[in-house]
């Protein structure tokens, strides 16, 4: 898989405050391992979209992470809000992770991040062009 890395994101990153510096890099760090083991996924390109890390696929939907200084214990993973993706995170890990409607996976910065759970819903994200069409996309 090819990971077109964006200069722009690793300066961005050193922006945030340590902790959530850490959590985002480790962030960072899954969605790309994750890309490399997703079948299909031949490319990944990590960009900004309204001023966040972002990540694109041909696969998949755009995938966002952020830290917001109004929130400061807490990192967001985003998604598209019309898709489908948060909607059915949630009916998978409704005890597991904590969401904010459907457009966010909500993770507490003092907290182990859930790598398991958020795997899965990172491959999904990935994916999500491939099984948008099927029922609680094919989980």
């Amino acid at each position: 898989m090819e990971f077109v890395k964006s200069e722009k994101v690793s300066k961005l990153l050193e922006n945030y405050p340590r902790t959530a510096q850490a959590k985002l890099n480790q962030l960072r760090k899954l969605i790309v391992a994750t890309a490399e083991e997703t079948e299909g996924v031949d490319k990944l390109v990590e960009t900004t979209k309204w001023g966040e890390p972002s990540y694109l696929t041909k696969t998949g939907s755009t995938i966002r992470m952020d830290w917001k200084a109004k929130t400061p214990d807490t990192y967001y993973l985003y998604f598209i809000c019309s898709t489908q993706l948060v909607n059915t995170f949630r009916i998978i890990f409704g005890d597991e992770l904590e969401f904010e409607g459907d457009r966010a996976i909500v993770l507490d910065l003092k907290e182990p991040m859930p790598s398991i759970a958020l795997k899965r819903c990172i491959t999904l994200a990935l994916t999500y062009q491939k099984v948008k069409h099927l029922p609680l996309l094919d989980i």
